[in-house]
């Protein structure tokens, strides 16, 4: 006699779609992160970029503006003194506007989070 070989029966046609289509559906989602995940890696790089960037030309801006208020006042500490009240004031206006400015801010963190 011969020996019987333990072979499934043939898959009806549907359940090889339906494994085709999780697999498909499992392949979609995963791309679909991955591309989130990048967007948002690129739009955090960029983001970091221009506010060194905008950290650097306002210090350097500083810079100037001192150096050319110690010339107009003929004396270093002046005019180095005239910009730390300069910023002593934006502080205080700041600090004392906070909730009004922390608002918009967050909307845009939100909206910059979770825009497609």
């Amino acid at each position: 006699m011969e020996a019987k070989k333990d072979t499934p029966p043939p898959l009806p046609p549907i359940v090889d779609q339906l494994k085709e289509y999780a697999e498909t559906r499992f392949k979609l989602l995963k791309y679909e992160a991955i591309e989130g995940g990048t967007s948002i890696l690129a739009s955090v790089i960029t983001d970091v970029i221009t506010a060194i960037s905008m950290v650097l030309a306002f210090v350097f801006a500083s810079f100037t503006l001192a150096y050319y208020l110690s010339d107009v006042l003929k004396s270093f500490w002046e005019g180095f003194g005239c910009v730390a009240l300069i910023y002593l004031i934006i502080a205080v206006v700041i600090k004392l506007n906070k909730e009004r400015i922390e608002k918009p801010l967050v909307n845009l963190f939100i909206q910059k989070l979770f825009k497609k």
